[in-house]
């Protein structure tokens, strides 16, 4: 982005050797080159062998891998694999490509986008990727990979629920609404008996459908007076993570774990709440801290929310956790980046936020509250804001924090600064390149690299910044609401080739202007 908990065996590495010798393409040759006589989509499935890895956090921290695209090459690729990691541990390899995300397909989605699903799964992902070589040698044969996955090919069947039971006040003696029955000689698998109309049939979950997860935690060690107990213990209500048998049978065969990630929720009580607040005399009236919460979680939380200003006017409560700032996911930035992105936002600002319960709950499943989030549900909660970009068209400016990974040429835009303005710009904006990617624009005025302000330094000192911070970077910038088209005007300009030839070393651009290659 430290337990796994179920990986299939790694075995791809021959098939993919096999594939490479099958489909050694040569373009001279044309539609009648021997490569090409393999082109039934099904035999090809069969070769793919994609592996489904699932990443535990130990902690919080991250999965332990970057996820890029790279000029030249096709699919999100698996880089700079840190030791001991999740994601070692499951056994991904540098090169892999992300094919799906908690078992939604991933392959055409934009970067950003799947940045953002991977972050919003909480402290659990499931990946299903695929090792280089064989993709490599599929693309070639410009066939979609994503649909010759098993998940893709096979009649769809339905995804795990994630379904909250309350019991009937009314009627007690219903209890939850289901019975547990259990295989002999299997150990820790229940399937579930079901009362017609009761607490659990009115939420949606399936008779005879498997018990995977109560309140968060797994049953597949449990025994049945273990169940029983964790069951009684939950009290009036119970969160659990089922599969019908149908589905169940799926997953099994293409040893696919199955996660609350992965689930569609049903009646789940907490949902992250939007509020707009606009800057008052006194401020907004709220101080931020980071805190643990009770699970022991680093999150950035809202305290000493102060009567009758615009926060609390705005819905906020104390104790609310900050989960993302005008759209942007905050989950795993540092307090002083999140604190940086809320000032830069000028006298306005969008929050999603949960409450404690909330925050609670979630975190007790390994799932970030944002999981499940749905912008029109949130729209329609009292004092909600309208969406971040409805909120900048009557903002002149509108702050960005964009994440670049170095790619193998840089990280695609250069610098540019007016002459006698302490103001730099991002410019030359490489399509397709990390910059790109990252969400940067042609015009965007520079105001942080990696949390430091920057916006009245030197031209020199911010290419030193840049290069202190190595193949990760983050940059908050300001866009102007003005034509990008229209080229800033001013005097000399310095700039940063930052794709200019790898073995150059320095280069310097036509003109008056230095560069620096970052």
């Amino acid at each position: 982005m430290k337990k796994n908990e179920g990986t299939k065996p790694e075995t791809g590495s021959e098939d993919a050797k096999e594939l490479a010798q099958k489909f050694e393409f040569d373009p001279k040759q044309g539609i009648d080159n021997p490569a090409l006589s393999l082109t039934d989509d099904a035999d090809l499935g069969s070769l793919l062998n994609a592996r489904f890895c699932l990443l535990t956090k130990n902690g919080g921290g991250t999965f332990g891998f970057t996820l890029q695209q790279e000029l030249g090459k096709k699919g999100l690729i698996l880089r700079r694999l840190e030791i001991g990691s999740p994601a070692e541990q499951s056994r991904l390899k540098n090169g892999d490509r992300l094919l799906e995300v908690n078992g939604e397909c991933v392959e055409s989605m934009e970067y950003i986008r799947v940045v953002q699903k991977i972050q919003e799964s909480g402290n659990r992902v499931l990946v299903t990727v695929l090792d280089e070589a064989t993709y490599e040698s599929v693309t070639a044969l410009n066939k979609n990979v994503a649909e010759l996955l098993p998940s893709q090919r096979c009649a769809p069947v339905a995804k795990p629920r994630l379904c909250h039971i309350q019991k009937d006040k009314l009627h007690p003696a219903l209890g939850f609404g289901f019975s547990v029955f259990a295989p002999e000689g299997r150990t820790g698998a229940f399937y579930l008996s079901l009362i017609n109309e009761g607490p659990a049939d009115n939420v949606g979950v399936p008779s005879g459908a498997r018990l995977l997860e109560v309140n968060g935690a797994s049953v597949r060690k449990y025994s049945m007076p273990q169940l029983m107990r964790k069951l009684q213990g939950s009290g009036d209500k119970v969160t659990m993570l089922v599969v019908d048998p149908e589905s169940e049978a799926f997953y099994e065969e293409r040893r696919i774990p199955i996660t609350a990630a992965m689930a569609e929720p049903r009646m789940l009580p907490y949902q992250a709440r939007k509020m707009h607040l606009v800057k008052g005399l006194y401020g907004y009236g709220f101080l931020l801290r980071q805190e643990k919460n009770d699970m022991q979680l680093e999150g950035q939380f809202l305290r000493e929310v102060e009567s009758g200003l615009p926060a609390e006017k705005a819905g906020m409560k104390e104790g609310d956790r900050l989960l993302a700032v005008n759209g942007k996911n905050i989950e795993e930035l540092e307090h002083n980046e999140v604190v940086n992105l809320i000032r830069s936002s000028g006298s306005q600002v969008t929050f999603l936020v949960i409450g404690a319960d909330g925050d609670r709950f979630y975190s007790s499943m390994a799932l970030s509250p944002l999981t499940f989030f749905e912008e029109e549900a949130a729209e329609s909660q009292p004092g909600a804001a309208p969406n971040v970009s409805e909120m900048q068209e009557h903002s002149p400016t509108a702050p960005h924090l964009c994440h670049l990974t170095r790619g193998p040429l840089g990280f695609g835009f250069q610098l540019s600064n007016v002459k006698d303005e302490e103001e730099i710009y991002i410019t030359q904006v490489v399509p397709g390149g990390p910059g790109d990617l990252g969400g940067l624009k042609e015009g965007d005025l520079l105001l942080e690299v990696n949390g430091r302000m920057v916006k009245k330094e030197s031209y020199e000192k911010v290419v030193l910044y840049m290069q202190e911070a190595g193949d990760d970077m983050r940059l908050l910038v300001e866009r102007e609401k003005v034509d990008s088209s229209e080229p800033h005007q001013g005097g000399e300009a310095g700039r940063t080739g930052l794709y200019s030839e790898p073995d150059i070393g320095l280069a310097y651009p036509k003109g008056n202007a230095s560069g620096v290659k970052v």
